[in-house]
């Protein structure tokens, strides 16, 4: 016979889901102190929340901005699809001469670049010590990658929003480390500007 009920293997709430991001217990207190004990929590489960956006943050450490005095430059970009090697010099298969600077910038006078620190974006292709191009005169809508400040740090996150249409900020990593963070009062949110691009060197 079947028996109905009990206890089934993975039921329940994760370890360190919930409001309060640890394991609960069931307690007894004073119907007097029910509203002080209720207040305590409250304060206590924002500051975990906070502590979970921190380390969600990846905040990059590096700014810089482009060198106006750059002469511009024109790089062959050949036609062909090349899948693993080089093109002959001797192909006459460039289609245009592309200067880099111009396709990664936008307006110049409103861009600057950040280094990417941490993993919490590589499945946006934005790895550590990338160089992401930040334009700060564009407006940013739900879907972009954005430099984002909270509470006074650094981070670049996809914009998205919450039920009640207040913002919140999504890692593109599946692994489970990083967390979405939740913007909510009274924390101090201000994008900077959009991610419009990247770019990195491997020698």
């Amino acid at each position: 016979m079947k028996k109905a009920g009990g206890r089934r293997a993975g039921a329940g709430r994760k370890p360190g889901s919930g409001l309060y991001q640890e394991s609960t217990t069931v307690m007894r207190v004073p119907v007097s102190q029910k509203t002080a004990i209720g207040d305590l929590l409250a304060v206590y489960a924002k500051q975990q929340q906070q502590r979970q956006n921190r380390e969600s943050l990846d905040s990059p450490q590096v700014f810089a901005f482009p060198d106006s005095a750059a002469q511009p430059m024109a790089v062959p970009l050949y036609a062909s699809k090349v899948p693993a090697g080089f093109p002959s010099p001797a192909d006459d298969h460039v289609e245009q001469r592309l200067d880099p600077s111009a396709y990664l910038i936008d307006q110049a006078d409103t861009t600057f670049f950040v280094t990417i620190q941490g993993e919490s974006m590589i499945e946006a292709g934005l790895m550590p010590g990338d160089k992401a191009v930040v334009d700060k005169g564009k407006s940013a809508v739900v879907g972009d990658i954005v430099l984002a400040m909270i509470d006074g740090e650094f981070t670049i996150k996809t914009l998205a929003k919450q039920q009640d249409g207040t913002p919140k900020l999504l890692p593109a990593n599946s692994s489970g480390r990083y967390t979405p963070i939740l913007i909510q009062a009274p924390m101090q949110f201000e994008v900077w500007g959009v991610v419009i691009g990247s770019f990195r060197r491997f020698r």
